[in-house]
């Protein structure tokens, strides 16, 4: 079975620094514009480090479930500057709302964007997941779908969507079609908008739908920033899931390689994954805080896409000893946000 983000759960439910050798005169110089600009009104005497691409290590963060843990607390506690904002779903036709009944502006979820981008953060919003209507499913064309997407943008001024394609929206090949047409069209229409899509996956890569939905992408050439895959929810038993979320990248990056034609170290970077943390929906399966450090070094190493977790609403230990996991609490031993302090380290 591959992983998907669903009920726990009833879940829905680079920078490369360069230095450079200089004479004690340029050192003079520069420390003399440096002094200048900071007392004539100029520009700051140090830069900050550029933001993370949106998208790139965005844990995700769901208003409609349990009960989630403020966002610009969590800034400030983890320091992570980004979210991934779920779910976009149909209002039962080709519209846009949140979790399918909650208009995209002047409600929660707005006022949470607001106030994240207010302490310097932004987000990404995840537009499916599985349960619920799907807009892949409900607009009846890649014209209406790409549409319901705009929308979506323009309402919450996006700068990263994330395209979660789950249960019938994914295995449905008509309809995995109309959403790669319909991204070409986002794309073309929207260039500096980052596009990720999120899939279910095997412990050795994606499986025989996951590899059709990527070659569709590639023989419409769709470029998009990241594929990005769920390794958990494998229905094996215990496993080492350090292990399958390495294999099951690995696994990705040849389909990204081959279906592209990309280098081995390219098509690393343009893929990437989201695991669950914490005990996932399957016994067996357990992601541990050192477990979850691990992958950010695996990721580190081969600079994915994209690193995130489901979810940040369950980045805490159970209350009364519990190990039962469930929308509040991991079921694993950890202090407050450890899974979101080790994904705001990440930067590519």
């Amino acid at each position: 079975m591959t992983s998907s983000y669903h009920s726990m759960l009833q879940r829905r439910p680079r920078l490369l620094a360069v230095s450079a050798a200089l004479s004690l005169a340029a050192t003079a110089a520069l420390s003399a514009a440096t002094t200048a600009t900071a007392t004539d009104g100029g520009a700051p005497a140090a830069k900050a480090a550029a933001a993370a691409p949106v998208g790139l290590n965005a844990p995700y963060l769901y208003l409609g479930w349990g009960s989630p843990q403020s966002a610009t607390s969590v800034m400030s506690a983890t320091g992570v500057k980004q979210f991934t904002m779920a779910f976009i779903l149909s209002d039962g036709g080709c519209n846009p709302k949140w979790d399918g009944n909650r208009a995209l502006t002047g409600g929660n979820d707005q006022s949470t964007i607001n106030a994240i981008r207010a302490a310097g953060g932004d987000v990404t919003v995840s537009i499916g997941g599985w349960s619920g209507n799907k807009l892949g499913e409900k607009c009846s064309s890649a014209t209406a779908l790409a549409g319901a997407y705009q929308k979506t943008i323009d309402a919450l001024k996006l700068k990263s969507i994330d395209i979660d394609i789950e249960d019938t929206e994914f295995t449905n090949a008509t309809v995995r079609e109309r959403v790669v047409d319909a991204l070409k069209i986002v794309k073309t229409n929207n260039p500096g908008v980052a596009v990720y899509v999120t899939f279910g996956t095997t412990r050795t890569g994606p499986d025989a739908t996951g590899l059709d939905l990527i070659k569709r992408g590639a023989n419409n050439k769709l470029d998009i920033e990241g594929w990005a895959v769920m390794p958990f929810d494998f229905d094996e038993g215990t496993i080492d899931m350090v292990a399958a979320t390495k294999g099951a990248v690995d696994g990705l990056k040849n389909a990204v390689a081959s279906a592209y034609g990309l280098s081995s170290d390219a098509a690393y970077r343009k893929v990437g994954f989201s695991s669950m943390n914490g005990k996932s929906d399957v016994p067996g399966e357990t992601v541990s805080v050192a477990n979850f450090k691990s992958m950010v070094s695996y990721a580190t190493s081969k600079h994915l896409s994209r690193v995130s977790f489901w979810a940040v609403n369950r980045d805490r230990s159970c209350g009364g000893g519990t190990t039962d996991a469930g929308a509040d609490c991991s079921g694993v031993s950890q202090s407050a946000l450890d899974f979101t302090k080790a994904l705001a380290a990440y930067t590519g």
